[in-house]
């Protein structure tokens, strides 16, 4: 195996990149970002609410919810959204 020197110039142009790079994931740099989903106990300490109220929102369909293997994860978008008061209720009346 070859040997390889390195110089002082090459690592400060590799810490510069990594600096550059690590700064861009930082800010968001990434344009597709991942999504981020929440378990019940981290909502209810978010929201500052009950279990019962919680309960209650997945009930009545203001904060939509996805079950998996028993369960409960909410999306964070949705979460920020009721936070700022921009979901309105989407309870169906089939009742008519």
């Amino acid at each position: 195996m070859a040997a390889e020197i390195i110089t002082k110039e090459d690592l400060q142009e590799f810490g510069e990149r990594l600096l550059s790079q690590m700064k861009a994931l930082i800010s968001g740099g990434s344009s597709e970002e991942p999504k981020k989903f929440l378990k019940s106990y981290q909502v209810k300490n978010l929201l500052k609410i009950s279990a019962n109220t919680l309960q209650t929102l997945r009930d009545n369909g203001t904060i939509p919810f996805t079950k998996i293997g028993g369960i409960l994860y909410y999306n964070y978008e949705d979460i920020m959204k009721v936070l700022k008061g921009e979901v309105k209720s989407k309870r169906i009346n089939f009742s008519k």
